[in-house]
This record gives C-alpha cells, sequence and structure tokens, in this order.
C-alpha cells in the first residue's frame, strides 16, 4: 500500500503535465506562452469542465501521495513534516474549483480574490514542502531542493509580476512560460521525492522483530 502511494505521486505529475498540453489544445486560440494555467479553468473558458474533472482526479493522486510519504517517514521527522504538508497542499487544492478567476478584461470579483489567496496559500504549502525536504536526505537531495526553490522564487516572482496586466487584460507575452517553469520544478521534484523513497530501503514498511 505504501509503494502504491508513493506512485500516485510520479502519476500526479505525469497527470498534471499532461493537462496543460491536452486540455490547452481543446481551446482554439489559447496560448501557453502567454496565458496562465488558471486561465484555463476560469469562468466562461470552454476548457473549464475537462480542467476541474481531471484536477480533481490531480488532487486526489498528490493528497495520496502526501499519506505515503508521511507513512514513509518512520524517525524521519522532516520527511514525516513534508508528508503532512503535500496532504494540506491537497487538501486546499480541492477548494480549486469553487474559486476560479474570471477571462481576462471581464472584471475582478470575490472568487477572483479567494483565487489569489488559494495561490499564495498553495505556493507557500509547496514551498514549505521543499523546504523541508532538505533536511530530509542526503546532499544531493538537499542541493536538488535548494536548486528547485530558486526556480520557484525566480520564476514566480515573473509571474507575480504579470498578475497585473492579466486582470487589466493587457499583453502578457511571457506568463504562461514563467508559471509552467514553476509548475514543471514543483511537479518533477514529486517525481524525484516518489522515485528517492520508492528505492530506499530506510523507508521500507516496519518488519517485525524475529529476536
Amino acid at each position: 500500500m505504501r509503494k502504491l502511494l508513493l506512485i500516485c505521486g510520479i502519476l500526479s505529475s505525469l497527470l498534471y503535465a499532461a493537462m496543460t498540453i491536452f486540455v490547452a489544445m481543446q481551446w482554439e486560440g489559447y496560448s501557453s506562452a502567454s496565458q496562465t494555467v488558471s486561465e484555463l479553468s476560469a469562468i466562461g473558458a470552454p476548457t473549464r469542465p475537462q480542467w476541474v474533472l481531471l484536477g480533481i482526479a490531480y488532487t486526489s493522486l498528490l493528497t495520496a501521495f502526501g499519506w505515503g510519504v508521511w507513512g514513509s517517514a518512520r524517525r524521519n521527522r522532516p520527511l514525516a513534516v513534508v508528508g503532512g504538508l503535500l496532504v494540506a497542499y491537497g487538501v486546499v487544492s480541492f477548494a480549486w474549483p469553487l474559486a476560479p478567476m474570471h477571462l481576462r478584461g471581464e472584471g475582478f470579483t470575490l472568487t477572483d480574490t479567494v483565487h489569489v489567496v488559494l495561490a499564495v496559500v498553495t505556493v507557500l504549502l509547496m514551498m514549505l514542502a521543499i523546504g523541508y525536504g532538505t533536511a530530509a536526505f542526503g546532499k544531493r537531495f538537499r542541493l536538488y531542493s535548494i536548486a528547485t526553490l530558486v526556480i520557484l522564487v525566480l520564476f514566480g516572482a515573473l509571474t507575480f509580476l504579470d498578475g497585473p496586466q492579466v486582470a487589466a487584460n493587457l499583453p502578457t507575452p511571457w506568463a504562461g512560460v514563467w508559471q509552467r517553469i514553476n509548475i514543471g520544478a514543483f511537479l518533477l521534484w514529486v517525481v524525484v521525492l516518489a522515485i528517492v523513497l520508492l528505492r530506499s530501503s530506510d523507508t521500507a514498511a516496519p518488519r517485525s522483530d524475529s529476536r
């Protein structure tokens, strides 16, 4: 069961990556380079039904992965925290369908405000999980996690700077690129963490003492 939960992490990343490609292809005129991922589930977007349905599947897989990470921790406290943060990330993400943004140029309402708040909370949980991940394993995973955090901060800042232009329906030629680099960095980190745990004998299920 633990291994199955960890595999859910790999499946979650593969699913989300596929969503950003194939769901976007269902919206004629949508630009993955200049439009954000959130616009695929915006109110009135033709891709909203598909995105919401697949998004629930992604969130379920990631939440299951968080349980798998927590169950793999044993006496590794930083890893247990990572698992708890990923579960929290998943639980919070179930609220996304209830707080969609509006399409560009259609005003800013309460759902848009809640959408921004959810984005801040989920990004914070994501970065905290990666941050605690720096202390969960050895030097290589620590350096990899730090590099991931640097990418998230850099491209997250670039995405944030494009936020007002999105709300004002102004051109954002690279907004989709910046955000997808951020998303890709997190998805890859989840895959790497899952592989490390699946391969680690130290996180195997406890065995009965045969003394």
